[in-house]
């Protein structure tokens, strides 16, 4: 039977650890799992009360941070920290409902490497909460080129080699779902359950909006051109450089046919602007590139993921099933 492996972050949450950890244990039953909670620099007494769960039940494990890091850093040290064969991911607010994790791990042994929630029928203030996160979700779809509906639904199962290819820090717990699909997995969501909050204070505001506009800038330009920063960098160099050479060539034409002189045209100044613009970015796609390979060459990383082998080491190595 695999190890199942529950992870949850928490912010001064003390009044949900307990009822949380309880309906974990209803749900997973006799599964073979433990529940990973991380304190993420609470103030509030949550880690007393994550201490007094963990006494009773020696499945409950508690990760605390030195402070607040954010959810992202929270939920890399539940993966560092998880021994489980399979991954859950969900809120520490009680929204996420774990009664859903058992038919979300039978989904998973349809053959999919991560299998996703989508709530159903979100139980959310509309202005604050579902009318940002719906234009959130369309932008995400729009520059990744992603199917799926919701991409802010923390409820996730994950095989764990494609929870260990995560690598999560400022807010890219936001696109976990685009990451897993960079991997190459293979994910499915399903509807899921969404309640509203009873206890403890939402830790979400509008300005996530804008870091959610940064961040989606950051994994297009990870997910495709880690590997090559110069087809964009030099794209857009050359690019100016060409609006450059035709700015001049324009103020050229009309200093020979009756027009303002070279100095006197802003086409000229333009071109020179353009000029230098496209030099630089042609530098910023070299040093991309030096970059790119002391990234990969100093570490032994590798620019691709291998989902299964044949005759190496023993044989296949084929997907789990859970139990």
């Amino acid at each position: 039977m695999s190890l199942v492996s529950v992870i949850v972050p928490l912010k001064d949450e003390r009044e949900n650890v307990r009822p949380l950890a309880e309906r974990v244990r209803a749900a997973l039953g006799g599964m073979s799992w433990e529940l990973v909670f991380v304190d993420d620099g609470s103030t509030d007494g949550t880690f007393a009360e994550l201490e007094s769960v963990a006494a009773t039940d020696p499945r409950v494990r508690v990760v605390r941070l030195r402070r607040n890091f954010g959810q992202s850093a929270a939920t890399q040290a539940g993966l560092d920290a998880a021994a489980g064969d399979v991954i859950v991911t969900l809120d520490g607010d009680l929204q996420n409902d774990p009664a859903d994790i058992p038919g979300m791990l039978n989904a998973l042994n349809e053959g999919y490497d991560a299998v996703l929630g989508e709530r159903a029928e979100r139980q959310d203030k509309l202005l604050l909460r579902k009318v940002p996160s719906l234009a959130a979700n369309w932008l995400i779809r729009k520059v990744l080129g992603i199917p799926f509906k919701d991409f802010g639904c923390a409820l996730r199962v994950l095989r764990r080699d494609v929870a260990e290819g995560l690598e999560l820090y400022g807010e890219m717990h936001r696109f976990i779902t685009a990451l897993v699909l960079q991997q190459g997995a293979r994910v499915v969501q399903v509807p899921v359950r969404h309640h509203p909050r009873t206890a403890g204070q939402s830790k979400y505001n509008l300005t996530r909006t804008v870091r959610v506009l940064l961040d989606l800038m950051t994994v297009k330009f990870l997910g495709s051109y880690q590997t090559r920063p110069m087809h964009v960098f030099g794209s857009l160099g050359l690019g100016c450089m060409g609006l450059g050479c035709l700015a001049v060539l324009v103020a050229v034409v009309m200093k020979y046919t009756g027009g303002p002189g070279m100095t006197a045209n802003p086409l000229f100044l333009l071109g020179a602007v353009a000029g230098l613009t496209g030099v630089q970015f042609l530098s910023l796609g070299l040093m991309g590139e030096v970059l790119t390979r002391v990234y990969f060459e100093s570490q032994g990383k590798r620019p691709y993921t291998i989902r299964e082998r044949r005759n190496f080491d023993g044989g296949p190595t084929p997907l789990r099933k859970v139990a």
